[in-house]
């Protein structure tokens, strides 16, 4: 399953880009390892250093790009996403050396390996996403001099209220990171050896550079599956068991488009933590499916978080409707606590809050569940208190 998002793990890239042994993504919901021998004991065939290249969904075949075929009697489809590459846009000189997208583990190696190579150095990243906010933090950590470029009015807008953006903003211009907002890399200057050694704006300003990082966003990999099974919102349609609309076929993580039951619609999500659950759903629907028995439809409670220098935040449920700013969100105070309610109809639908204790990000979490009624008013008086009360 591809849900490897190495801005989400900015430890991997801290200062002293320390080399982790391994990446093992369900440890970090409390799972184990899984080495090589943990799936021989669980009686599981680990196929490595194989891409299937053709699906043939009709007579349950895969083949690979060696011409192996392997027969199926139910498939999960774990595909996940790829970046979308400023190549793909025709963008001048976006093949030069040293630009990098971070979604495999080897990408954050060769990472690693610029930064040891250009020590104190400048780099510009394109992208006011989790990629450019936790990449951006990692750089400064490693006395690298940054440029944040991205055309938004402020960062993170999918998520972030205007409000919320001005502390991280001004967070990160206290730490050095210099914000260029409102327009767009249009091209790339590079040495005689191919590396990159500028990158040209929309607004025309030419900003040096000896590392690129780029996170523009990415899309589902549903290629393989094109004209078999039904899509719906750039990914695979399924059920609430990720089912799909072709028999023993199931899809999970961010190639899945499926129905968000507390919103009453359908959504694809790219997330680790619902590539995880869809993962355990689809399993408990194929076993239970054998043995003849139902289980619970996915009922999803959607969750992002980051950590990035001393910060940390988390987010429950659905971010639309009114919202409410409370607590300390002054990005030159010496404690930054501070969060955010969505209130839609007159209930809380959705609850952000950053540098919150484990109890506190517990407590916004069930309020995104629960959704209270609840007024502007109240909630700006009473803040995380009224999370802590529910």
């Amino acid at each position: 399953m591809n849900v490897l998002h190495l801005a989400r793990h900015t430890f991997f890239l801290k200062a002293r880009a320390a080399r982790l042994p391994g990446f093992h993504v369900c440890v970090g919901s409390g799972g184990e390892r899984l080495l090589p021998e943990w799936y021989s004991e669980k009686g599981i065939s680990l196929i490595l250093s194989t891409e299937i290249v053709k699906a043939d969904l009709a007579s349950k075949t895969l083949v690979s790009a060696a011409g192996e075929s392997f027969k199926y009697q139910t498939l999960v489809i774990a595909t996940g996403s790829t970046v979308l590459n400023l190549s793909d846009f025709g963008v001048q000189g976006a093949d030069s050396k040293n630009i990098f997208y971070l979604r495999e583990i080897d990408d954050a190696d060769n990472l690693v390996e610029a930064l040891k190579a250009k020590k104190n150095g400048k780099a510009v990243v394109v992208g006011g996403g989790y990629i450019g906010l936790e990449l951006s933090a990692v750089l400064r950590l490693n006395n690298i001099e940054v440029n944040m470029v991205y055309p938004e009015p402020w960062c993170m807008p999918r998520l972030f209220t205007e409000g919320i953006a001005a502390f991280y903003e001004g967070y990160y211009q206290n730490k050095g990171v210099n914000i260029i907002k409102g327009t767009v890399a249009t091209g790339f200057d590079a040495h005689p050896n191919k590396e990159v050694k500028a990158v040209k704006l929309k607004d025309g300003r030419v900003l040096d550079a000896d590392i690129v990082v780029v996170g523009v966003g990415a899309r589902p990999l549903t290629t393989l599956f094109k004209g078999q099974v039904e899509e719906e919102k750039g990914g695979i349609k399924t059920d609430a068991f990720f089912k799909t609309s072709v028999p023993d076929v199931y899809a999970v993580g961010d190639v899945a488009t499926f129905p968000m039951k507390m919103y009453n619609d359908i959504r694809r999500v790219e997330h680790v933590d619902h590539s995880r659950k869809s993962a355990e759903q689809a399993v408990k629907a194929i076993f239970a499916s054998e043995q003849g028995k139902s289980i619970d439809e996915y009922d999803y409670l959607p969750y992002f978080y980051s950590r990035s220098f001393d910060l940390s935040w988390q987010f429950y449920g659905d971010n639309v409707g009114e919202t409410v700013l409370f607590g300390d969100a002054d990005p030159n105070s010496a404690t930054h606590k501070f969060g955010t309610y969505w209130i839609k109809d007159g209930k809380i639908i959705g609850a952000f809050l950053e540098s919150g204790s484990p109890e506190e990000n517990k407590a916004i979490a069930k309020v995104a569940k629960v959704q209270p009624v609840a007024s502007l008013d109240q909630l700006a008086q009473e803040g995380i208190g009224f999370a802590s009360k529910i």
